[in-house]
């Protein structure tokens, strides 16, 4: 006996039901979640069946998500499915509420549709569906054409727990890596008393100082001090900061679908910061190894990034049309001592499509020390394009620092006016290879000669805390930390200079008139720095 092809399970009326509200969705584990609803009005008949939809996308739901399941689903061939499917046993027009409670996730499977669980971290969103008439194909899967149907409004996002297992291994992984960083650190200073330093600041302190806040006019009395005996003091403070920020959780990275997205396996982004780009078909498409940093004017004036890879330069060019960025920095060249240090990213001569991000170079010019590039960017299906104009210093060692503070002071310069002249909602992507030294030592630098310009007070330590609390290991090795302090030093030295420059043309009028040279924004080494 041949199975009919379709079963229609209960008549309906022909039109769908009302809209209701939005369901209720909570978490109730790590890979599962909750929906609850209240029944659909009968004002159009008796309902006939309810199905509930699981969405990663930020879109209404429509027919087209009742052919999908869960497989389809985990094939990346859609960003929602059907999870759950309840037939009504009695048809009524009552229209006292009825209350239900379903539970994403449970592995169930009614009518064809399996209810598999959920990924952790993600965030989902749920809809239910109403019919005043359900029919299937093969006694599985919906027959849209021939079903009366209508949607709820999609619920708040969730996002589910991590893992506890996950976080079970990750701190005791965090501890493991905090007693190797107790007995470095203690082997370091067991060496420095060793060699007779006897003015060192204990390492078990309870809470690292957050601030060694100064005035400018004090500054140079503390850089004498802490640079004395082959730069001792500023050797404590850099040791004081290693675990800064190092135990907040980089869940995000550590998926094995983002793995194969980071340069370093050591340098991860943090949950709270990372830059997340939006979620085209994947909910683990919006990973990037970026972090929002705090800047002297707003907490989200730049993005510290590592140097893309092969496969990551299509996300590069997202999160700059997405996050609407207009300047980049890029603090390395693209290879290094023989090493791939990141990807040429950008085209050539000729346009160049980074996934459905067209990015064309409109110019380059090529000085000693540094590159400037301008592109436009557009998207394939908008008319719109912005430019981008990409600043690449060419000139510091990876790992090390610039040759003179002047270099990088008057290259920051040149970047900061361009800044200025960009909506400041538009944040600055600075990168270099890993993301953390060179372009921790250039964010820091920036909010540093603000800090001087606008309070008369500096303040390097606290910087560098806090740039560390937003993204790992931020001006990664202690001699840029020290150049960090020299640039500091040596930009004061200037302004001094330059008052007294003053008081002795304020002498001779003519020798003022003279010696005038109008100034160059783009121009300026650190003996002619204006703080």
């Amino acid at each position: 006996m041949s199975v009919p092809q379709e079963k229609i399970c209960r008549t309906g009326i022909t039109d769908p039901p009302p809209l209701t509200k939005s369901p209720t969705v909570k978490a109730t584990s790590h890979n599962s979640l909750n929906v609850q609803f209240n029944s659909f009005s009968s004002s159009h008949g008796p309902i006939t069946a309810y199905a509930v939809i699981i969405t990663t996308s930020e879109g209404n739901v429509s027919n087209e998500a009742l052919k999908y399941t869960y497989n389809d689903f985990r094939n990346k061939e859609t960003n929602s499915y059907v999870a759950y499917i309840k037939t009504e046993e009695k048809r009524s027009f009552s229209t006292k509420n009825q209350d239900y409670d379903v539970k994403i996730g449970s592995e169930s499977t009614t009518y064809g549709y399996f209810n598999g669980k959920l990924d952790p971290l993600n965030s989902y969103r749920a809809c239910v569906a109403a019919f005043t008439r359900i029919a299937f194909l093969n006694e599985t899967f919906v027959n849209t054409e021939k079903s009366y149907v209508s949607f709820s409004p999609l619920s708040p996002s969730v996002i589910l727990p991590q893992n506890p297992a996950v976080i079970t291994g990750g701190v005791v992984g965090s501890i493991l890596v905090l007693l190797v960083i107790v007995a470095v650190v203690g082997f370091v200073f067991w060496k420095k008393k060793r060699k007779g330093r006897n003015n060192e600041v204990p390492f078990a302190q309870i809470e690292p100082k957050k601030s060694k806040l100064l005035k400018v006019e004090n500054y140079e009395s503390y850089f004498k001090k802490q640079k004395a005996d082959s730069n001792c003091g500023f050797a404590e403070e850099y040791e004081d900061l290693r675990p800064v920020g190092a135990n907040q959780p980089k869940f995000a990275a550590e998926l094995s679908e983002n793995k194969g997205k980071n340069r370093y396996n050591n340098v991860l982004p943090y949950d709270i910061s990372r830059v997340k780009l939006s979620i085209p078909n994947h909910s683990t498409d919006d990973y990037i190894n970026a972090n929002y940093m705090p800047g002297y004017n707003s907490k989200k004036e730049f993005i510290a990034a590592q140097g893309p890879l092969p496969n990551t330069v299509q996300d590069f060019w997202r999160m700059i049309w997405e996050k609407k960025i207009y300047t980049v920095v890029m603090l390395t060249k693209c290879i290094e001592q023989g090493r791939t240090k990141c990807e040429e990213y950008w085209p050539n001569k000729q346009s160049k499509n980074y996934g459905d991000i067209m990015v064309a170079m409109t110019s380059e010019i090529f000085l000693p020390e540094w590159t400037i590039r301008d592109f436009s960017i557009k998207q394939s299906d908008s008319p719109e394009s912005h430019p981008v104009r990409q600043f690449h210093f060419t000139a510091w060692p990876d790992h090390g620092v610039p040759e003179t503070t002047d270099l990088l002071i008057s290259f920051r310069h040149l970047v900061h006016e361009f800044m200025k002249q960009k909506p400041p909602s538009s944040p600055t992507l600075v990168h270099c290879s890993a993301g953390v030294g060179r372009t921790g030592t250039f964010i820091a630098i920036d909010r540093l000669i603000q800090q001087m310009e606008m309070e008369n007070t500096v303040d390097v330590y606290g910087t560098v805390y806090d740039l560390r609390m937003h993204r790992s290991l931020m001006v990664q090795t202690e001699d840029q930390y020290v150049f960090l302090n020299h640039c500091v030093m040596d930009i004061i030295k200037s302004k001094k200079e330059k008052k007294a420059d003053l008081i002795y043309q304020n002498t001779n009028a003519m020798a003022i008139y003279e010696n005038f040279t109008p100034s160059s924004p783009y121009i300026g080494r650190a003996n002619g720095y204006h703080v």
